[in-house]
């Protein structure tokens, strides 16, 4: 047995621990597999255990977790189990009340990465949401964060409400530092008191551990997300998605490459080697994305490389490295828009990632300016260790 087990795999040996629930309904995707076996669904596992699933949702990606970044998705029936489909990612993006009526419960079991941009967290939020004025249950089975759960990495900026979207709905920094369960349980303290709310904790999982350290094999939790070296740089690497440059999505390393066929890279790497991040190391590449920006070309790239996982803030590496690009190419870089199901104008993708309008405003007028000084205080948390500290699981 691996040292760590999901709050799925503690449900499915032991069905009691819902309290004789009838019908339940589960938010999941093929990406929620089980600790004691990375081959196997988590919903046909609970099934299999007597789990009266009934119905499915299905975030971001749809259930196959395989959909297009920000595409819209349809309902629609279950291969694997028969059971119907419910989208929250289309037409709707939280669950309506004729889906949950017939429920006593709504489980939810999706893989999370730790970045509060990544939409499964909202998912969450938004079932929550749906659930407290249904009067339905909500059941998070908590995985752990593949970025650990140590506070002090926590890295903001905190979110300014008026930046408020689907991929940002609370005051809650970039990187976050909780599982899932311990956010649900901090929004039902913050937002929706009269929501019945129980996480199913896992077991074995330290606050010190990263997803490395649970030494279970990584499923992708989306089609840009294929390895924990995507996700650990994600949270700084994915502000790109609102420039002129690639991520490098279709490749074998999306979020661990930024670049575009215009790029000076050797400029940007001198440039970038006086604002001197930490816990990692760059160097030049070439790669052709499959999506976004230059999709199909040659871009030339920067490849960043985590050297010491200690001293990696990626937030603030991604903000450095933006900055030397908008240095080195005042005339080439560019915000873009990034249309989504969830944006459809793409509109204002930057400040809804970075959580904040004032930084936009510098890169556009000094990006020569920012140093690790002023990132360092784009990225203070303030008080979010004392605010989430009563609703930590572990």
């Amino acid at each position: 047995m691996p040292p760590v087990s999901f709050g799925v795999d503690r449900l499915v040996a032991d069905p009691s621990l819902l309290g004789g629930t009838a019908r339940v309904g589960l938010v999941t995707n093929d990406a929620a597999r089980l600790a004691s076996d990375a081959g196997r669904h988590s919903r046909a596992a609970l099934i299999a255990g007597g789990v009266s699933v009934v119905r499915l949702f299905g975030p971001e990606h749809g259930l196959t977790a395989t959909a297009d970044d920000g595409a819209a998705v349809a309902d629609g029936t279950d291969p694997l189990t028969g059971l119907p489909v419910v989208s929250l990612y289309g037409e709707r993006m939280r669950p309506d009340m004729e889906s949950l009526t017939d429920l006593d419960a709504v489980l939810f079991d999706i893989p999370d990465v730790g970045a509060r941009f990544y939409t499964y967290t909202w998912t969450l939020y938004h079932v929550m949401a749906a659930c407290e004025q249904a009067g339905t249950r909500v059941v998070v089975l908590d995985r752990p964060n593949p970025l650990g759960g140590e506070l002090q990495s926590a890295a903001g900026p905190v979110l300014d409400l008026a930046c408020r979207s689907f991929i940002g709905e609370d005051a809650i920094p970039i990187r976050h530092q909780l599982t899932l369960g311990e956010l649900a349980r901090l929004w039902q303290r913050d937002h929706f008191a009269k929501v019945r709310l129980d996480v199913i904790a896992c077991d074995g999982w330290t606050r010190a551990m990263r997803w490395p350290d649970t030494l279970l094999p990584w499923v992708p939790t989306s089609p840009a997300m294929p390895s924990f070296e995507s996700a650990q740089l994600y949270t700084g690497a994915c502000l790109f998605e609102a420039t002129n440059l690639s991520v490098a999505r279709g490749t074998d390393a999306p979020f661990q490459q930024v670049g575009a066929p215009w790029l000076d890279v050797g400029a940007v790497l001198a440039d970038l080697a006086r604002r001197v991040p930490k816990g990692v190391e760059f160097s030049e590449t070439t790669f052709i994305p499959a999506t976004g920006p230059y999709a199909g070309e040659e871009c030339r790239g920067i490849r960043i490389t985590v050297t010491w996982a200690g001293a990696l803030r990626p937030v603030a590496l991604g903000l450095l490295l933006m900055a030397a690009v908008a240095s080195t190419h005042r005339l080439r870089f560019q915000w873009a828009r990034y249309p989504t199901a969830a944006n459809p104008s793409g509109e204002g993708h930057f400040e809804r990632l970075v959580g904040r309008r004032d930084i936009r405003r510098v890169f556009d007028k000094t990006p020569q300016d920012i140093d690790a000084e002023q990132v360092r205080a784009w990225t203070e948390v303030g008080d979010w260790a004392e605010r989430v500290e009563p609703v930590l699981v572990y």
